[in-house]
């Protein structure tokens, strides 16, 4: 069987494809937890089978997603993530203006899944045990860089997670490793109150 894609970049046929809330779902529950059929996925999104179906195709035709041939049987299709994840090189897409309202989309669906997942293990932490707590950690640092420089950062981050990628072996815990390099917008000092 081939291994998925590693990341994927996003480009206009795809970000159309992922302009829908409940697709971006469909891929995230997909490249997150596995192969699963539209009824399954139904179920867990508060749709029909029907409707995951269709997105699920949508999603197809843009190659996101591919049939799990493997699960599959005449009766009951089975879907699995294209990739292991994507990526979107923003600024080749915001002036076009047919799809800036997809890229804010599918950011504003990164950012907030991210929330959701952070305070997913923030909730469950004590579960984990000790060793994750110890191993685990969500940390944000202030850098002072150029534009070139944030660059290069993600770059090498990037290239340290892909270091880390490897077949699933026995004991193994899906873990995010997730980071964020952006400018910082300064607030301007509240006004004086008389």
């Amino acid at each position: 069987m081939p291994s998925k894609h590693h990341d994927r970049q996003i480009d206009a046929r795809a970000l159309r494809a992922l302009a829908h809330p409940l697709r971006m779902e469909l891929l995230d529950l997909l490249t997150i937890d596995g192969p699963a059929t539209a009824t399954g996925l139904g179920k867990r999104v508060g749709e029909s089978s029907g409707t995951t179906s269709w997105h699920l195709r949508q999603l197809a035709d843009a190659g996101l997603v591919v049939e799990d041939a493997e699960r599959g049987s005449k009766r009951e299709r089975w879907w699995k993530a294209a990739q292991q994840g994507t990526s979107l090189k923003t600024s080749e897409f915001l002036e076009d203006p047919d799809l800036a309202g997809p890229v804010t989309a599918f950011l504003h669906h990164v950012v907030n899944q991210r929330y959701r997942e952070t305070l997913r293990f923030v909730a469950d932490m004590p579960r984990w045990g000790k060793t994750w707590q110890r191993n685990s950690t969500l940390s944000d640092t202030g850098l002072q860089l150029t534009a070139e420089e944030a660059g290069q950062l993600s770059k090498q981050i990037q290239e340290l997670i892909e270091s880390y990628r490897r077949e699933t072996r026995p004991g193994d815990t899906t873990v995010f490793a997730q980071w964020s390099v952006f400018p910082y917008s300064p607030r301007p000092e509240a006004e004086e109150q008389d």
